[in-house]
C-alpha cells in the first residue's frame, strides 16, 4: 500500500525521519495483532471479527524511569484510560495501548497482568495502563468480546522487536486500525515525523475513524468534493485517538501542550470534531525521564523552545491521517458494509490538476 510520501506528497516544510513514523523516535516501538475471523452470527458463532489490539511501547523502562507526559481533549465522546492520572502527575509508566470501544475492559484487564508479569513491583506500587478506543462496529461484529488476552501479549511484543526499524511500521487495516474508517474512506493506523531544525524527532500515531467524506483533504486540496463517484455515505461521526512522542526533552506540561497541537492537524485534513466523535490525545517525551517520585533527571524545554515541536506535530498528524487511509484496502465487514479505500491513484490526478507542479 502506498504512503502520502511515495505519492509525492510533502506536508509542511520539515524533513521527515528515516522512517517517517514513530520508530523514528530511539526506543519506541509498535505494534499490532490484527483480528479477522469470519464465523456465524452469535450465539452460534462470533459474527464477523474486523478489530485488533495496536500497543506503542515508549520505553521500555517507563514504569522505573518514568516518561513525561500530558492529554489534551477535542470532543471527549470516548475513554482513555490512564489519561487523568498521566494530567495529574505529568508521566507516563505504560505502553498505550489502543482498541474498539468494547474491548477496552479486557486489554485493560491484559495489560495489568502482562505488568504484573514484567513489573512485579505493579503489586505494591500500582500503575493505570493507558488503554484507548474507537468504535468499530460499523465493519466488527460488537456482540462478542473479539480480544484475546494472547493478543494484547503478541502486540506488545511485536512493538518490542519492531524498536530500530529501517522501515515504517505497518499501517492502515492492521491491529487496532483493522475496523476503523475515516472521512468517508477506509482509516485504520497511521503514522509519521518530523526533524527539527533543532534535532529533535517527533513522531506522531494516529488511530482514525472520524470525519465525512465530503470533507477530506489532501494536502490543502479539497478531495472530498472533487473524487467521483463519492464513497457511499456511512456515520460521520466516529473517534482519533492521537499520540505525540518526540526524543526532546519536554516535562508533563509541555507534552499536553504538544498533544493539544493534533487537533489542528485532525483539521487539515477535514475533521469538525463531530458531536458523537471522541478526539483524545497525549504527548509524552523520552528526552527528559523521572524517577517514580517524580524528580526530572533534567531541565526542560518551555516556552517559545516549544515552537519547532508544535510545526512538527502538525505536519505529522496531517500526513499520518493520509498514511491510515492510503494504507487500508477496501473492507467489507459485518452485515455485508463496506468501507471503501481511498483510490491512491485518483489522488495523485486531483492534486496535479488542482495545483501547479512544484519544483
Amino acid at each position: 500500500m502506498a504512503r502520502a510520501t511515495d505519492l509525492g506528497i510533502r506536508i509542511g516544510q520539515l524533513a521527515a525521519g528515516a522512517t517517517s513514523s514513530v520508530l523514528d523516535v530511539d526506543g519506541v516501538g509498535l505494534g499490532h495483532s490484527t483480528v479477522w475471523r469470519d464465523e456465524p452470527d452469535p450465539p452460534a458463532g462470533r459474527g464477523i471479527a474486523r478489530t485488533g489490539v495496536t500497543v506503542l511501547v515508549v520505553a521500555e523502562d517507563a514504569f522505573t524511569r518514568c516518561c513525561p507526559a500530558g492529554g489534551a481533549v477535542l470532543n471527549g465522546a470516548g475513554e482513555c484510560t490512564g489519561l487523568l492520572t498521566a494530567g495529574e502527575w505529568g508521566l507516563l509508566e505504560t505502553p498505550v495501548f489502543l482498541t474498539s470501544t468494547l474491548q477496552l475492559g479486557r486489554v485493560y484487564d491484559a495489560a495489568c497482568e502482562l505488568m504484573l508479569v514484567r513489573e512485579p513491583q505493579v503489586a505494591e506500587d500500582f500503575t493505570i495502563p493507558v488503554v484507548a478506543e474507537c468504535d468499530d462496529s460499523w465493519l466488527n461484529d460488537a456482540r462478542r468480546m473479539q480480544v484475546e488476552h494472547s493478543d494484547v501479549a503478541a502486540a506488545w511484543e511485536a512493538a518490542l522487536a519492531a524498536r530500530g526499524a529501517s522501515a515504517p511500521p505497518p499501517e492502515g487495516s492492521v491491529g487496532s486500525g483493522t475496523g476503523m474508517s475515516c472521512l468517508g474512506f477506509k482509516g485504520g493506523i497511521g503514522t509519521s515525523s518530523r526533524v527539527t531544525a533543532q534535532g529533535h524527532t517527533v513522531g506522531v500515531l494516529l488511530m482514525t475513524n472520524f470525519g465525512d467524506a465530503a470533507r477530506l483533504t489532501v494536502d490543502g486540496v479539497p478531495m472530498g468534493r472533487l473524487l467521483t463517484p463519492a464513497p457511499a455515505a456511512g456515520r460521520p461521526a466516529g473517534s482519533c485517538i492521537g499520540v505525540v512522542v518526540t526524543d526532546a526533552p519536554v516535562d508533563g506540561f509541555g507534552c499536553s501542550r504538544l498533544a493539544r497541537r493534533i487537533g489542528l492537524g485532525l483539521a487539515r485534513t477535514g475533521s469538525t470534531g463531530h458531536h458523537g466523535s471522541g478526539e483524545i490525545f497525549l504527548g509524552t517525551a523520552t528526552g527528559l525521564r523521572a524517577d517514580r517520585a517524580g524528580r526530572y533527571d533534567g531541565v526542560p524545554m518551555s516556552g517559545a523552545a516549544l515552537d519547532p515541536l508544535f510545526e512538527a506535530v502538525v505536519d505529522a498528524t496531517e500526513e499520518a491521517v493520509l498514511n491510515s487511509m492510503l494504507g487500508s484496502p477496501t473492507v467489507t465487514g459485518r452485515a455485508g458494509h463496506v468501507s471503501a479505500g481511498l483510490d491512491p491513484d485518483a489522488v495523485v490526478r486531483l492534486l496535479r490538476s488542482h495545483r501547479p507542479p512544484v519544483d
